[in-house]
């Protein structure tokens, strides 16, 4: 199956933002993809964290929900849907979950994943503090989904630097990790390459991840180079600055070959 990966400048216009993922979703689908990833907070990147909590839905319900399905009936396509807002049943009617919904090319929901490492953070050197807990609740579960691709692991952004999450994923099945990011300019230039192929490498899966470029509303600035990567750690597709996508053929086979030549998984102790 050939996947993308769907590379944004969202904003605070979550008509605009909805508009834009549709068209690239129709470009990916023109091209012969089957499933696309979007990238974290597609439909909204907010001036303020606690802004999400507005346009946060039920799972399965509401505009963006409705958005998802029809584009990926329309384009029949899998969607795995990056990142939203997801409401929390928790005290605080301000924080939301950081959720990604995944739609199969019927558009029936098929998973949900809810971010389990919120990012906060401060780059001193740059002077940049980062508090996702302020308007975020963590996620508990960790999530997999059946695919014509394989079996997917899901994760989102913050979560590419916890190991022992992805090993979960790969012991519950998965031959690919899906990683929708929003990194910052900072940490991307310096970790995002290298953090992506390790997690490629050490699993022996493919990872499929898409970012936020540019500036933001929040004064925020995202590193994109949205890329895909084989699970020997090369680099199949990166993309440039831009709103658009990036594409790869994927071999379903390639990771249980690999994993029995090199059977770093099987040989592990710990």
């Amino acid at each position: 199956m050939r996947v993308a990966a769907i590379q944004m400048n969202s904003g605070a216009d979550v008509t605009a933002n909805l508009e834009l993922a549709d068209s690239l979703l129709e470009d990916a689908a023109a091209d012969g993809c089957g499933l696309a990833v979007l990238p974290e907070n597609f439909a909204l990147m907010p001036a303020r964290g606690r802004d999400k909590a507005r346009i946060a839905e039920e799972p399965g319900e509401g505009p963006i929900h409705d958005f998802l399905s029809a584009a990926a009936q329309r384009n029949g396509l899998w969607i795995i849907a990056g990142s939203m807002p997801l409401v929390s049943p928790e005290i605080d009617a301000e924080r939301v979950y950081g959720a990604c919904p995944v739609y199969d090319a019927a558009g029936e929901p098929q998973a949900i994943y809810r971010k389990i490492h919120l990012f906060d953070v401060d780059l001193v050197d740059k002077q940049e503090s980062y508090r996702e807990s302020r308007s975020m609740y963590p996620g508990e579960d960790v999530v997999t989904v059946d695919t014509p691709c394989g079996r997917i692991g899901l994760t989102i952004c913050y979560d590419v630097r916890f190991p022992e999450l992805f090993r979960q994923l790969v012991d519950a099945g998965a031959t690919m990790f899906t990683v929708p990011a929003a990194f910052t300019a900072t940490t991307g230039e310096a970790h995002w390459h290298t953090l992506l192929r390790s997690r490629a490498i050490e699993n022996l899966a493919y990872v499929v991840a898409p970012g936020q470029y540019g500036e933001h509303p929040d004064s925020r600035s995202t590193y994109g180079h949205s890329l895909i990567i084989d699970p020997w750690g090369r680099v199949l597709a990166e993309a440039a600055d831009g709103n658009g996508f990036v594409a790869a053929d994927i071999d379903p086979e390639l990771p249980a070959k690999l994993r029995s030549e090199f059977p770093a998984l099987a040989n592990r102790r710990l």
